[in-house]
């Protein structure tokens, strides 16, 4: 009876606050809390020590923690690992941070997009995003998954869609994206 009790409670809970808990994700071994933003919930994600330390030497992070809002496609360590040998050694040094900048703001679209967001851009043909470089992303379905088509004809899937967080939203790819 006292567990029944209990679960009544954690289940009204959830009923007059619904977003306070459903919205947290796990994203490489590490809980992403919405109420964090952007820097403050990708420096946890294992997966995403690459794309950290990119952000950090192209002098992105003071971007990524103000209000926003923002929508990220957050290539893991594994997307970073599929570029040719030597690429990410040679993009995080100080004489290339304009490479570095253009490709991670590439990855970047000003607003919160969630998964639905996307789902109604290509449900109404509108499948293009500007991104914050200034070039072109085009989300496209297939079955029931999301992926991102680049300006070379690269494509990424969306691992993990909707993390969201207080400055926007992340969806977790699984290629690095590159702009022309």
């Amino acid at each position: 009876m006292k567990k029944l009790i209990i679960t009544a409670l954690a289940l009204a809970a959830i009923a007059i606050a619904p977003g306070a808990y459903a919205q947290t994700k796990m994203v490489g071994g590490a809980e992403m809390f919405p109420t964090k933003n952007i820097v403050e919930n990708a420096v946890n994600s294992k997966d995403h020590t690459t794309l950290v330390a990119a952000v950090k030497a192209a002098g992105l992070v003071e971007t990524l923690e103000s209000a926003g809002p923002f929508t990220v496609f957050a290539p893991t360590n594994e997307a970073f690992d599929k570029l040719p040998k030597g690429t990410v050694e040679t993009l995080v040094k100080p004489e290339n941070k304009a490479t570095l900048t253009k490709i991670l703001t590439y990855h970047v679209v000003a607003g919160k997009l969630s998964a639905a967001d996307l789902w109604a851009k290509v449900k109404a043909g509108k499948t293009e995003l500007k991104t914050v470089q200034g070039g072109s992303l085009w989300v496209k379905a297939d079955g029931k998954k999301l992926y991102l088509v680049d300006e070379k004809g690269g494509k990424s899937w969306i691992t993990i869609a909707d993390v969201n967080q207080s400055n926007g939203v992340i969806h977790v790819i699984n290629t690095v994206l590159m702009p022309k």
